[in-house]
């Protein structure tokens, strides 16, 4: 009744055009709470999906979004599923959720909200204000991917190499050594900017990345952080944030290197809100708006408009049960523009980064690759395809030396190409991969 009131006072204000018209919120209360969810009933006509919304009780606003709309209410998803909210609690719609990202950033750790979690006082907000959920950048307006990089980590500089403004996915089992090789990757030079998303990771973890791996880029980092026991809210808006906070370095010309560990913990959260939002499971328990959701996340990075920076995107992606062929790798590995691939068997025989070369591709590697260079990997992915098919047949007693002549090649040269790859994280970057392998390859 009383929001009847109001705005029927402000339809009166309107038609007698007075200049100042008292500003009317729309609310609702709280009908409904559940473990995932909460109901809320007075809001249908005034929110759309994505809406944010905030719960106002004991002193204290409780933010969540909108994820389903019926007549009889809405269904919100709480950012922070501890809060306890009670029945009948005032329900408004606050706007969209957007962060203000600012050059005193760099050096700084914050959650999925912006907010800031280490002990360096509060957060400088710039005057540009970005969305946590924007459209990429027009195809037709995207600069080109064109220039290479050194990652300085050997053996994705000789098999899978990586180019400014493009995106790559690091697919693994557990335990494979899958954010080891992203923190190699981490300590890469020729980047502006490096923004880290960690989502779901042990908390434990946190600290150690931060004071191991990136301590000589932390003064130019921004980490986002959202652990394994937050909400899945706040576990899938991580990277939203993390990718708005590239894009305003981006926008300012910088070139940057976006690091996501991983985007499998991004979909698991994404599948939680759209089971809460009533969707139904139709692949290993992924609901559809998964699936439309991962390619707009992954197209946000890459090149920007013609003249402005590039975001470089780094894509961990957990491979449930070992299978390369899980719905979500699945997803991932056709909107990238190539994957590495870790493998179990070369990571327990302590090679490590444990990279398949042979299953691994990177679709821009002839921008990186002189002509030589391109004839050279050809020839020994031949020949390490030739000693891996053969493996087998050698442990039988099957393989007499001089029978084949390119077969006793890759008996003798592959193990001495397979020491050359290894790599450990206090090891220095590699600083010329080909001149690297070509001199272990003559001792």
């Amino acid at each position: 009744m009383a929001d009847a009131d109001a705005l029927a006072r402000l339809g009166l204000a309107v038609s007698a055009g007075r200049e100042e018209i008292p500003v009317v919120r729309v609310s609702g209360r709280v009908a409904e709470v559940s473990p995932t969810h909460i109901r809320v009933a007075g809001l249908s006509s005034h929110i759309r999906l994505g809406d944010r919304v905030g719960i106002h009780e004991d002193n204290r606003t409780t933010i969540g979004e909108v994820v389903r709309i019926d007549s009889a209410g809405a269904t919100i998803k709480p950012f922070d599923e501890r809060v306890p909210v009670g029945i009948g609690a005032l329900a408004s719609r606050i706007g969209a959720l957007s962060v203000s990202p600012d050059p005193s950033w760099k050096g700084r750790v914050i959650n999925a909200l912006g907010a800031p979690l280490d002990d360096l006082g509060p957060l400088l907000r710039g005057e540009a204000r970005m969305p946590l959920d924007v459209e990429p950048p027009p195809a037709m307006r995207r600069g080109r991917v064109e220039h290479p990089l050194k990652t300085g980590v050997r053996v994705i500089d000789l098999f899978t190499p990586i180019c400014k403004g493009q995106r790559v996915g690091i697919f693994a089992g557990s335990g494979v050594g899958k954010s080891t090789t992203l923190a190699m990757l981490a300590r890469c030079e020729g980047f502006d900017t490096v923004v880290v998303s960690l989502v779901g990771e042990r908390g434990r973890e946190v600290r150690e990345f931060l004071e191991g791996p990136l301590a000589s880029n932390r003064h130019r980092s921004v980490v986002v952080v959202a652990t394994s026991d937050e909400s899945p809210m706040m576990r899938r808006l991580a990277p939203q944030t993390a990718l708005s906070v590239a894009e305003y370095f981006r926008d300012r010309g910088e070139s940057v290197l976006l690091i996501v560990d991983s985007v499998t913990r991004y979909a698991h959260a994404a599948r939680d809100v759209a089971l809460a939002a009533g969707e139904p499971a139709v692949a290993r328990g992924y609901a559809p708006s998964v699936f439309s959701t991962l390619p707009k996340l992954l197209e946000r990075a890459g090149p920007g408009l013609e003249g402005a920076g590039a975001i470089t995107a780094v894509f961990s992606v957990l491979v449930d049960g070992d299978d390369h062929n899980d719905p979500v790798a699945d997803a991932i590995r056709g909107t990238l523009d190539g994957h590495i691939v870790l493998d179990r068997s070369i990571a327990n025989e302590g090679r490590f980064p444990a990279v398949n070369v042979l299953a691994s591709i990177s679709r821009l590697a002839d921008l990186a690759w002189t002509a030589d260079q391109r004839e050279l990997v050809r020839r020994l992915k031949a020949m390490i395809a030739r000693f891996e098919d053969t493996r087998d047949l050698r442990l039988m007693g099957g393989y007499h030396p001089g029978a084949d002549a390119d077969l006793d090649r890759a008996v003798v040269m592959t193990p001495k190409i397979y020491d050359a790859l290894r790599q450990t994280t206090d090891a220095p970057p590699s600083k010329d991969a080909f001149a690297e392998l070509a001199l272990a390859l003559q001792s």
